[in-house]
């Protein structure tokens, strides 16, 4: 009876303490369980959650200018005198964003010239080119200044491989594609309201192939270029993100990966040998239709040696089964490949 007390007590005095409001408390040697202050509504700028120096922007320095080497900092106040308009629309960007805490627990700590550059010579001379980091190919600084100055925080992971990319090669600013200076995109900074529209920019012999009949759901938002491809750099020219074309389809196509009893060898090969993978006027993302298609290998040994044209169709003047329909699929129809023991021919 006397322990079913003490315990009916100890769990009041629990119940008690979690009802009861608790103070925030910093973490200290006293201390060392209690959550720290969030400082939310704080007068003064703080550093919360317990660090001494937020992460990010705090270690942000001075950008290299090699077209104003003696320029000097002269603070985001200067910059913001002449520069009104870009400051407001800066001012709800993600950069913006990590500059005002990490300058709220470090007054040294640089914003606009973490990017542009030392300002005194700007300042001086407004309209010479090259005296401030300008992120156009009018601005006067080189595209390797421009580039090297984002990769000082955005290196690593997905950019690994710009330099050599073709986009580098063919001497692409980041700004061309990214405008941190405005919030025009739902995510990443975009030069466009989104990522789609942004590639199609300079690519739009391939925008204009999603518009056919058959093609990948991107018109329709479900996916965007940076599904199969990285921007920023990758082992070849199309700048897939993965060692093979194969393996950037199967991502999605998992079914189509194998592996089978019975392989078809231009599937195994590359998807590409049959599809074309932005769109197509023909059924499935097909390069040609079947079996016009099927023809280009399949030509000198039994039927598909017959040549079929349009007068093979059902209103030709020799109707022909095997182009009607799905072709050669109405009877192959396992053409990425069998795993049934009678497939060989990939019947089944």
């Amino acid at each position: 009876m006397f322990l079913t007390l003490v315990a009916v007590a100890i769990a009041a005095l629990v119940m008690a303490g979690w009802r009861a409001p608790v103070a925030a408390q910093s973490v200290s040697a006293e201390n060392p369980h209690r959550l720290p202050s969030t400082h939310f509504g704080s007068d003064g700028p703080v550093a919360a959650h317990g660090f001494d120096v937020p992460p990010g922007f705090a270690g942000a320095r001075v950008a290299n200018n090699p077209l104003a080497m003696d320029a000097t900092p002269i603070g985001a106040a200067t910059c913001t005198a002449c520069h009104s308009r870009e400051a407001q629309n800066f001012a709800h960007t993600t950069h913006a964003l990590g500059m005002q805490v990490a300058e709220a627990a470090d007054p040294q700590t640089p914003t606009c010239e973490t990017c542009h550059g030392p300002g005194s010579r700007h300042a001086q001379d407004p309209t010479a080119k090259g005296l401030i980091i300008a992120f156009s190919h009018e601005g006067g600084s080189p595209i390797e200044t421009q580039t090297a100055t984002c990769l000082g925080c955005h290196s690593g992971g997905p950019r690994d491989q710009w330099t050599g990319s073709v986009h580098q090669r063919n001497e692409l600013s980041c700004s061309d594609c990214h405008n941190p200076m405005a919030r025009l995109s739902a995510e990443g900074l975009m030069a466009k309201p989104s990522i789609n529209e942004t590639c199609a920019t300079c690519h739009t012999d391939i925008r204009q192939q999603f518009n056919r009949r058959s093609h990948m759901p991107l018109p329709e938002g479900q996916m965007a270029c940076v599904d199969c491809h990285n921007p920023h750099g990758g082992f070849n020219n199309a700048l897939i993100k993965t060692d093979t074309v194969n393996e950037t389809c199967y991502q999605c196509h998992a079914e189509k990966r194998g592996p089978f009893l019975f392989e078809h060898a231009p599937v195994r090969d590359n998807c590409l040998n049959c599809h074309t993978p932005h769109g197509s006027n023909q059924h499935a993302l097909l390069v040609a239709p079947v079996p016009m298609l099927c023809q280009q290998c399949h030509s000198h040994v039994r039927h598909p040696n017959d040549l079929l044209t349009a007068q093979s169709l059902g209103t030709g003047a020799a109707p022909d089964e095997r182009l009607m329909g799905r072709g050669c699929l109405s009877c192959h129809a396992q053409i990425h490949g069998s795993n049934n023991p009678s497939g060989p021919r990939l019947h089944k």
